[in-house]
């Protein structure tokens, strides 16, 4: 699958790394950077192509493993991620919604604090431009990271998950998290040990109870 990266040796001793992701059932991009002081460059972006997989169960199954994945390889510190567009397709707007979930799904099982950017945010904090196109987009994003014409892929997804990340990098401690929330669901459980209990059941009671016994040995 199309994918441009650093090799993982340069990931030692990070400040921060930004996981970005665009939502997609056809095409799901990302894109990862890290921030060292005041330098910010790109780890790695790329997608994850599902368009010749017909059944949407499968597709979201896959989603789930992919980011997984790319989670465990670079070790994230946050996940930064383009809401759904509210257009008139309302099957399309389910559709991302749905792959929006099983990603934001995938970084709550590794523990992954989460953050949501609407399209117009994340276009307003890259070019100015809140109607931007995905074109310009992807070209500042190329002048911002000091990204090689090599470097850059034919999916625009994945300069819009690289984008999401870069917008949440600009906000400064400005996150669109609400205020006095959580900022991961093992703080969540940490500080709702009665509701998780009781509102849960399945996969995630599973979750929540292994989280709970692993702070009681910390």
């Amino acid at each position: 699958m199309p994918i441009t990266s650093l090799p993982i040796s340069t990931l030692d001793s990070p400040d921060r790394v930004i996981l970005g992701i665009d939502p997609g059932t056809n095409f799901l991009g990302y894109g990862i950077i890290r921030k060292q002081g005041r330098k910010v460059e790109m780890l790695a972006m790329g997608i994850i192509d599902l368009h010749k997989v017909a059944d949407i169960y499968l597709k979201l199954g896959r989603i789930y493993e992919r980011i997984q994945g790319i989670i465990d390889s670079y070790l994230p510190d946050e996940l930064a991620i383009e809401a759904p567009f509210f257009g008139k397709n309302v099957q399309s707007m389910l559709k991302l919604g749905r792959a929006q979930g099983v990603a934001i799904a995938a970084a709550m099982s590794r523990q992954i604090p989460i953050y949501e950017y609407a399209p117009l945010k994340i276009k307003q904090a890259i070019t100015g431009n809140g109607q931007a196109s995905k074109e310009q987009v992807a070209e500042m994003m190329k002048r911002m990271l000091h990204l090689r014409d090599e470097q850059m892929l034919s999916y625009l997804d994945a300069t819009d998950a690289l984008a999401a990340a870069y917008c949440h990098y600009l906000q400064s401690g400005h996150e669109n998290r609400t205020e006095g929330a959580p900022r991961s669901w093992k703080s969540f459980v940490n500080h709702n040990q009665n509701r998780v209990s009781a509102g849960l059941t399945g996969p995630q009671q599973r979750l929540a109870a292994a989280l709970a016994k692993t702070n009681k040995k910390v």
